[in-house]
């Protein structure tokens, strides 16, 4: 996938520790992933979205995501987190130049910006990813449903959608030509 050995990536990785300090000193860099089909034009038919629980107890729908590592290529990051949440067996369709369809600025303040992660300040990086294959949920992830974008778009209005997922999923289907 990348152009990093194994242990070149676990010497670049941060400890739990580390991880912790550097949260409150620096933003951090993320890329989200909205999987969705497409039919034979192109044209999102459904999104998909993981149900994870929360560190407070809370569960909530979310889409692919997670930290960009040391010396690693967007793309790569995306597929590893698309690899990570659906399975080996995915397919994902990454352009071959990613195009963010937008930028979230997350900050541990709420109402700075419509992001919020009460961890830390993270700039994520969003793409919309045509997913072919079989997805399943993996790690902890609880489970996975493919919903219509106009599914989403109430999800995401009610607030069944952890954090700032569902205005980042609102972002990507605004991309898309759906209304929001």
């Amino acid at each position: 996938m990348g152009d990093m050995t194994d242990l070149e990536t676990s010497a670049a990785w941060l400890s739990h520790e580390d991880l912790e300090s550097a949260r409150g000193r620096l933003p951090m860099l993320y890329v989200h992933a909205v999987p969705v089909r497409v039919d034979d034009r192109g044209v999102v038919t459904h999104l998909g979205l993981l149900l994870r629980a929360d560190d407070d107890g809370g569960i909530g729908q979310e889409v692919v995501g997670g930290r960009v590592r040391y010396h690693e290529k967007i793309r790569d990051a995306l597929a590893r987190h698309i690899e990570s949440d659906l399975g080996s067996v995915a397919l994902p369709r990454i352009p071959v130049s990613p195009q963010p369809v937008a930028i979230a600025e997350f900050f541990p303040t709420p109402g700075v910006t419509p992001y919020h992660d009460p961890r830390q300040h993270a700039v994520s990086l969003t793409y919309i990813v045509a997913v072919m294959g079989d997805c399943q949920p993996q790690q902890d992830a609880l489970d996975l449903s493919w919903v219509t974008p106009a599914e989403a778009v109430e999800m995401a209005m009610r607030g069944e959608m952890s954090g700032s997922h569902g205005v980042l999923v609102r972002q990507a289907l605004a991309h898309v030509g759906f209304p929001v």
